[in-house]
């Protein structure tokens, strides 16, 4: 699994803290970790929770990432932005139950973390044993397990609805601010790791359109 981590700005300080406990949880059970930034505070390349949601929609979308982990301070915006697109089910997480019953129940592909309310002492260890939870086992099994069976079919008709409720998502991207969208596609470490690992020669096509690359 290529797990993509992505930090909006107000909480670009703690990207190196978060992606250590990710990948203190996920390296050991053979996941890539892919740190999209922000790096610091200060990087040029400044996201907001708005584009954090572009980001994840390109990279869920094209294949070039499995999962995301993202948030904000509350983790509410990155979660409603991600959710804006097509191809994401973002969850918001708290704590290890809610992203152990996420992955369970709803089988979504990103989650959103609040990562300064209520991020006090002891944030770092909070964040490992949500990973843990996260990704202890295959998603989707249903949680509790007697209740797999209509929480699958569920599932499967919210993917359904969201493949009626949403354009193309290429369409998308060509129709939003330019800026806006270059923006979101401008980290430092963006272009290796994306061009990489796209799966989707529309996709692969459509961002390089946007970004005025050849790479």
């Amino acid at each position: 699994m290529k797990i993509a981590l992505i930090n909006e700005n107000s909480q670009g300080a703690k990207n190196a803290m978060i992606c250590n406990s990710l990948k203190k949880v996920t390296e050991p059970m053979g996941f890539e970790v892919f740190n999209y930034g922000m790096y610091t505070a200060e990087d040029e390349a400044q996201l907001t929770y708005v584009q954090v949601g572009i980001l994840a929609a390109v990279l869920l979308n094209s294949g070039a990432a499995d999962y995301v982990i993202t948030g904000c301070g509350t983790g509410e915006g990155a979660m409603l932005a991600c959710n804006s697109f097509p191809g994401v089910i973002c969850g918001h997480v708290e704590d290890p139950l809610d992203a152990y019953t996420f992955a369970q129940i709803n089988d979504g592909n990103a989650i959103a973390i609040p990562f300064a309310k209520g991020f006090g002492w002891g944030g770092d260890l909070n964040l490992e044993y949500i990973f843990e939870k996260l990704f202890c086992e295959e998603s989707g099994q249903g949680y509790p397990r007697e209740r797999a069976v209509p929480e699958q079919r569920n599932k499967k008709i919210l993917d359904q609805v969201k493949t009626v409720t949403y354009r193309d998502l290429c369409d998308i991207l060509r129709e939003l601010d330019r800026d806006l969208v270059k923006g979101a596609l401008s980290g430092e470490k963006f272009r290796e790791y994306f061009f990489a690992n796209c799966k989707s020669e529309k996709i692969a096509a459509c961002v390089k359109d946007i970004l005025g690359c050849c790479v």
